[in-house]
């Protein structure tokens, strides 16, 4: 079909495809609920009223009728799953879209990382805006496995699902002018550029945004939010499974300003995809909270679809892709149906239709590390170190200074002080680079967990109470490929296999939330009180997020930019 056949409809001079007859529907451009006829055609809504005759006609029973919901930030790597399962597990909730920066798969893999996530969306059921990973690596404080310049970034302008450039961690690097990042600005100077800047503040914050970032999502205080958004930078609030920070900003959303702000889950893991949601666990907490229902919805489909300069997503209007949904109650806000582009693909909460077999992509092995890498022993070079508090709810760290414990010349895991040893291993080139420190906060008593999700580098992190434990543990993840792993001494107690680059299954989503369970469940029998202690470690190593952080390089001060050593 053709804009012509669409126009014929709009006309009635033929049946639509498909009209939704008795809507309430939510207008959020006009800021009206009021009643009509969804007429649909090509995938479109060509026309809004009566009079019109369809091919298929569905009464709603003057249910309310939504766009599609929009992601304005996600890594959908942080799932463990690939695009079509993830798909899976938000379209239902109402997600017809996302925006979604790729950088986790690109600092393992490159370009053909950013390529395998495009390539696994096609074809799906959810659409899929792909913004061009701007720090790969995220800084020169760490080892990751590609390094991606604007040259190798410039042919994604060219793809039609790219708005723009993903998030420019390099804060300080920005607002300093460093060449690198100044390229790549240049480059995207007509598209979208998104901002990562926590904390920062005062004139480095005017330099940031005057380099010309229009986003920021990492704000977690309502004064921190403010003065960014009075700077001029569009707000994401976000809600991942680490990152609570959706009640804390609501204060900051006001009739006046909610047209700057948008709603992101940046990262969430299966089980809370599963059973909260994604930006509709955001809109239901929203509107429990007293923000108007139209505002929210807006916040979560229209603003975000015009930001990224999205003109035929967000709303529901002639021209407009058929992304909506079914709601019998704003307040409740749970669809009943989900269309996107006037196929209904999901109800009730479950997917319409087979889980379709992705076909055959080979990717590198992304797991190598050095034999010598498993040397964890810290000879003892004074009685002070410095280390990583963890914050309950946050990704942001304390810069602790402790006593060392110290055993046999060589500082040692605290358990009593729940103070263990966390190491970082270089895990793309197989150099031998291994970050050492302590990390508090975790809980565990015994034993020792890892992985090779470990934002944004993503080597091989590894905590534990002994050093046999953190070896069993990285041998445990070299054997497959990259994954999870909770151990007890030469004891494996639970594994996750992620062959995709280390970060990702291609396994069906339920069936890696029950393999994940089994690992939290294994470290809370280690001893961990955390809810998801893996979630939490797969941020201790992300060296643009304050205050301390470890990489394989070592020990981060975030604030001062610079590595540090462990002892004070």
């Amino acid at each position: 079909m053709s804009i012509v056949d669409r126009l014929a409809a709009a006309r009635a001079d033929v049946p639509a495809d498909l009209i939704l007859r008795n809507a309430r529907l939510v207008n959020v451009i006009s800021g009206e609920i009021y009643p009509t006829d969804i007429v649909i055609h090509d995938r479109h809504v060509v026309a809004l009223g009566e009079g019109y005759s369809g091919e298929r006609e569905v009464d709603l029973g003057c249910a309310f009728v939504t766009p599609g919901l929009i992601d304005a930030h996600v890594h959908i790597e942080s799932s463990l799953v690939t695009p079509p399962e993830f798909a899976r597990a938000v379209v239902p909730h109402g997600v017809t879209s996302v925006i979604t920066d790729p950088h986790e798969i690109a600092n393992v893999l490159g370009i053909a990382g950013i390529h395998y996530m495009l390539e696994r969306a096609k074809g799906g059921y959810l659409n899929m805006f792909v913004m061009a990973s701007s720090c790969v690596p995220a800084t020169h404080m760490e080892t990751s496995g590609a390094q991606l310049e604007a040259a190798d970034l410039a042919p994604l302008l060219e793809h039609d699902w790219v708005p723009g450039l993903a998030e420019l961690m390099n804060y300080p690097g920005v607002a300093l002018g460093d060449e690198g990042m100044l390229d790549k600005i240049t480059l995207f100077k007509k598209r979208v550029l998104d901002g990562h800047a926590p904390a920062m503040t005062g004139r480095m914050l005017n330099a940031y945004v005057a380099a010309g970032v229009q986003s920021e999502h990492e704000c977690t205080t309502l004064e921190e939010a403010r003065e960014k958004l009075r700077l001029g930078l569009t707000i994401f609030v976000r809600e991942g499974s680490g990152t609570r920070n959706l009640l804390p900003l609501l204060p900051l959303i006001t009739p006046e300003n909610h047209g700057a702000i948008c709603f992101c889950t940046d990262d969430r893991v299966p089980a809370d995809l599963i059973d909260e949601g994604s930006i509709d666990f955001m809109l239901r907490q929203a509107i429990a909270a007293g923000i108007d229902p139209v505002m929210a919805i807006r916040m979560g489909s229209y603003n975000t679809a015009r930001h990224f300069g999205l003109r035929k997503y967000g709303a529901l209007t002639p021209g407009r892709y058929a992304d909506l949904l079914v709601v019998p109650d704003l307040h409740e806000f749970r669809a009943q149906q989900v269309y996107r582009g006037g196929e209904l693909v999901a109800e009730d909460g479950v997917m319409i239709g087979e889980r379709k077999k992705a076909r055959a992509i080979d990717l590198p092995a992304s797991v190598n590390i050095a034999g010598d890498s498993l040397d964890f022993t810290i000879p003892a070079r004074g009685e002070k170190i410095r280390v990583i508090g963890k914050v309950l709810g946050q990704v942001y760290t304390e810069h602790r200074v402790e006593s060392a414990r110290i055993v046999d010349g060589c500082a040692v895991s605290d358990v009593e002080r729940d103070i263990l040893k966390f190491a970082m291993i270089e895990r793309h080139q197989a150099s031998g680079n291994t970050g050492l420190g302590f990390i508090k906060g975790i809980g565990l008593q015994r034993g020792a967990i890892a992985g090779t999700v470990a934002h944004d580098h993503h080597n091989l992190a590894v905590i534990g109470v002994d050093d046999e434990s953190m070896r069993t543990a990285v041998s445990a993840i070299v054997e497959m490929g990259g994954g999870l792993a909770a151990v007890d001494g030469e004891a494996v107690l639970a594994r996750l296999p992620l062959p995709v680059a280390g970060l990702m299954s291609e396994d069906p989503i339920e069936k890696v939330r029950a393999d994940y369970e089994a690992m939290t469940a294994a470290a809370h029998s280690l001893g961990s009180p955390m809810p998801d202690p893996f979630m939490v470690m797969s941020f201790m190593g992300l060296e643009v997020i304050p205050k301390l952080k470890l990489t394989d390089v070592g020990l981060v001060d975030v604030e001062q930019f610079k590595s540090v050593d462990l002892f004070v």
